[in-house]
């Protein structure tokens, strides 16, 4: 490319970070990485493009994290270059382009240069690429930071530049840098203009189960006009900006702003107004021009600005996606707003001189905020990034240099969602099915639907639900069927842009494929209504197939498939079967116990749940043990929603498989342990743990995953209807000995021992699960004198624990060391219990008494005493 230089003088003309350029050439003269600090409003989204356009030929891509700030810098680019929108500066944006050949700097979303580099990876003819307000920290600018770091590892003539307002600049530069050099860092401060700061705490709550409250809003309006009142009346040039978490509630303070009757403009700015709208407002106002009173959400935080802000009026709220891993929802979440972000909104109060923030909260609240935003790679769903990562030949990030790594749980989510769309194979790479789909720039579920649910009701409605569902529009009630029949006859605010992106999308519907029997070109299917906009959804989330299962004055409740219960408002609430597009844990009375509410939905009937959720049906016998029973019942499912249920008499494998499941589910206790069987099972367990794994695991978690090796017959007796009661264990556990070493069980492990009074005393083993209790002989004191060796278990390696008892069967003494016992601790014995049980033998010498479990009359009837 050949053209005139921008004149970087003329562009610069009253902007602070023209000063900085000389630094900025000086870094980019030593190395080809850089990040750059600077607050918002200095030029540098405006300076450092036409710089890097002055020192290569080729093309420099400016990415923005929003659509309407990538057009809002090209346009006032080429105003300061003085050439036509699309010539020398353009934008590329979803739905929207304006470049040409001669094109020199080109301003694209994040999310456009993305999927550029799935077809580009080289970028071929770029020869810089401007990562604009890194600090937001958006999903797909962390994801572009990782790409472009190992396209410049093939590629040492790319210049990255990461440029922000607020910068954790040693770790953005450690990310774009090599392993043994990081980016350099320049840093551009201005002194801050004075900024007086006011609190006006809200008399009622924010938020509560709905959301933000009506009173709120009504405060926040009233704030904003009495202090918008009162600053125009001392600077008639001055404007306002009001700060409100979402489009939503933009509308409604700004239509109580209209109401209010005051002379002054309300403008409207977030992402889902038109874009000559947007410009209209960020071009700013004539002298002659009412002042105005411009409400927004965090798109003007930082991304665009705003010209002749001098009050900056904020709700302290922020909205933003959050990920539900629990119960498999993702959405928008309204909250606190950082502090960061709010010292960034009463910024725009001083960019031109001083002043004034007025906050709807307390100073408490305001300082128990989170310091700043939570990355969204840390809180999104990444089933989208996760494909385009499998498309880079990175699954899961691996290799990439990421600011932050995926988190796992997420990461692992999102790949499991992918590989149940076909779209990646075992290993985690793409399939040829999902490059198609990261291709098309909407969640790759979304994108599923779209090609599928354009074979089976037609492109018209797939691509207007998934433009709906993927194009953040309200859906009034919840209903999707009823937003499209609204948008289809114009009467949403949202229909031109919702129609724009329905044509847009069917463009990435692939043409349907000739079979090679037939040498007719298929026939196209039957264009849907809107009355099939949930087989739509459905093939999109065949997990959120919900059923009702409680109908209330307020609402009803359904189950999704996946298992989560969910609330919803009529006319939804008054269906069978929904095919749910967005569910958010909430709270209130529609939510009811299932603390989640369903968001967007649309009418589904079975024969669609089946076609579109048909890998989550099963029809089986499941087992219950009931009274010590076996209950067996057939159930046909949709995930954990049950369609039928009803009591049979299985037949002997359905009775088989089913009362594995029951053990598997109710575990091991729905059996009666004899005696017997729980001491076998304790001897067991001690060769286990003494003699390692030549001997069987006796573990709960062992025996349930081995019921076939020794249960097989009691199963068989169970299916046929023996009551668990009549069960034993005892034979069934001996299964499990080893042979031939299950000969030798009975002496590595007796059920008694003999004492040398000729007594067999009971072993009492240790519980199954306890590998460091020992084995236990309580036994009475007489009964053992004279025994010096201690005998030991398990081929020697366990020793016995003696529990020598009183005549009375009280312990005395507690040892595993007879001897010791003998020669030490039983003469104090002795001499405590003698006068108490003078019946019974207490020799002064326990050596050379004889060992009896009688009195000494007895004793010595029976017994000749020892020489």
């Amino acid at each position: 490319m050949t053209s005139a230089p921008f004149d970087l003088g003329s562009i610069g003309t009253g902007l602070s970070f023209a000063a900085a350029l000389d630094e900025v050439t000086a870094a980019l003269d030593a190395g080809t990485a850089l990040v750059i600090s600077a607050p918002p409003g200095t030029g540098k989204t405006t300076l450092i493009p036409p710089l890097l356009a002055s020192r290569a030929p080729g093309r420099v891509i400016v990415t923005q994290p929003r659509r309407v700030a990538a057009r809002a810098a090209a346009r006032r680019l080429a105003q300061l270059d003085g050439s036509p929108l699309g010539t020398r500066v353009g934008f590329t944006v979803r739905g929207e382009r304006s470049v040409s050949r001669d094109t020199r700097v080109e301003f694209v979303t994040a999310g456009v240069l993305l999927r550029r580099m799935l077809d580009d990876p080289g970028l071929d003819g770029v020869d810089a690429v401007v990562i604009d307000e890194v600090h937001e920290r958006a999903l797909e600018t962390d994801l572009l930071i990782g790409l472009l770091g190992e396209v410049r590892e093939l590629r040492d003539d790319l210049t990255l530049v990461a440029m922000s307002a607020t910068l954790d600049a040693a770790r953005i530069a450690a990310a774009l840098g090599s392993d043994t050099v990081p980016a350099q860092i320049v840093e551009h401060t201005v002194p801050a203009h004075p900024l007086t700061e006011r609190w006006a705490p809200s008399p009622v709550p924010r938020l509560d189960e709905r959301g933000v409250t009506w009173g709120f809003l009504d405060h926040v309006a009233r704030t904003a006009a009495s202090a918008a009142g009162d600053l125009i009346r001392e600077d008639p040039t001055a404007d306002v900006l009001v700060f409100a978490p979402g489009a939503r509630e933009v509308a409604e303070i700004a239509r109580r702003l209209r109401d209010d009757g005051r002379e002054f403009d309300v403008r409207e700015l977030h992402g889902r107004i038109p874009a000559a709208e947007q410009d209209a407002v960020i071009r700013g106002r004539r002298a002659s021009d009412p002042p105005r009173i411009i409400v927004t959400t965090s798109l003007a935080e930082s991304s665009l600005t705003v010209p002749g802000v001098r009050l900056v009026v904020d709700s302290g709220l922020s909205r933003f996606p959050q990920r539900d891993t629990a119960r498999g929802m993702s959405g928008l979440v309204t909250a606190a707003a950082a502090r960061s972000s709010a010292v960034q909104r009463a910024g725009r109060a001083t960019r031109q001189g001083p002043g004034t923030v007025i906050r709807c909260l307390d100073e408490r609240t305001f300082a128990a905020a989170p310091a700043r935003p939570a990355p969204e790679i840390a809180t999104a769903d990444l089933a989208d990034a996760a494909l385009l990562l499998a498309c880079w030949g990175a699954p899961g990030g691996t290799g990439l240099r990421l600011i932050d790594p995926l988190p796992a749980d997420s990461l692992a989510e999102a790949q499991r969602v992918l590989h149940d769309l076909g779209a990646t194979d075992a290993d985690g790479r793409a399939t040829a099915e999902g490059r198609v789909l990261a291709r098309i720039p909407v969640d790759p579920r979304l994108a599923r639907a779209l090609i599928e649910g354009s074979r089976l009701v037609g492109a018209r409605l797939a691509a207007e639900v998934v433009a709906l569902l993927g194009g953040d529009l309200r859906v009034p009630d919840a209903d999707v069927a009823g937003a499209i029949v609204a948008l289809r006859n114009g009467r949403a605010p949202d229909a031109r842009r919702w129609a724009q992106e329905a044509e847009r999308l069917r463009r990435f519907i692939p043409p349907p494929s000739r079979s090679p029997q037939s040498p007719l070109p298929p026939q196209p299917p039957a264009q849907g209504g809107v009355g099939e906009a949930g087989l739509v959804i459905a093939l999109a989330f065949p997990a959120r197939v919900a059923r009702r299962v409680e109908r209330t004055a307020d609402g009803a409740t359904f189950l999704l498939a996946s298992g989560t219960r969910a609330g919803v408002r009529p006319p939804l609430a008054d269906v069978e079967w929904l095919a749910v597009a967005d569910v958010a844990r909430a709270s209130g009375r529609v939510a009811g116990a299932s603390g989640a509410v369903i968001r967007a939905a649309a009418a589904i009937t079975e024969t669609q749940v089946e076609r579109a959720a048909d890998h989550l049906i099963t029809d089986q016998v499941e087992a219950q043990f009931v009274s010590g029973k076996v209950a067996a019942r057939r159930e046909r499912r949709v995930g954990a929603i049950v369609r039928s249920s009803v009591p049979i008499r299985p037949s002997a494998q359905e009775g088989h498989d089913a009362v594995r499941r029951a053990l598997r589910a109710d575990g091991l206790e729905v059996f009666t342990w004899s005696e017997g069987a729980d001491q076998l099972r304790r001897r067991m367990a001690l060769l286990r743990h003494a003699l390692g794994s030549g001997w069987p695991d006796v573990s709960d978690d062992a025996l349930t995953a081995a019921l076939d090796d020794w249960l097989g017959p009691e199963i068989d007796a169970l299916a046929s209807g023996t009551p668990t009661a009549r069960i034993g264990l005892a034979p069934a556990l001996r299964r499990l000995l080893p042979w031939p070493a299950a000969a030798e069980f009975d002496t590595l492990a007796p059920e008694r021992l003999e004492v040398p009074s000729g007594s067999r005393i009971r072993i009492e083993y240790p519980p199954h699960d306890d590998a460091t209790a020992r084995p236990v002989v309580a036994v009475k004191l007489q009964e053992c004198f004279g025994w010096a060796e201690t005998p030991r278990l398990a081929g020697g390696r366990v020793p016995v624990l003696f529990h020598l008892l009183s005549p009375a069967g009280r312990p005395l003494a507690v040892t595993d060391d007879l001897a010791s016992f003998w020669s030490g601790p039983y003469a104090q014995v002795r001499a405590e219990m003698r006068g108490r049980y003078p019946k019974h033998p207490w020799p002064e010498d326990p050596w050379q008494a004889a060992p009896t479990r009688h009195t000494k009359n007895r004793a010595g009837r029976d017994q000749p005493a020892r020489d």
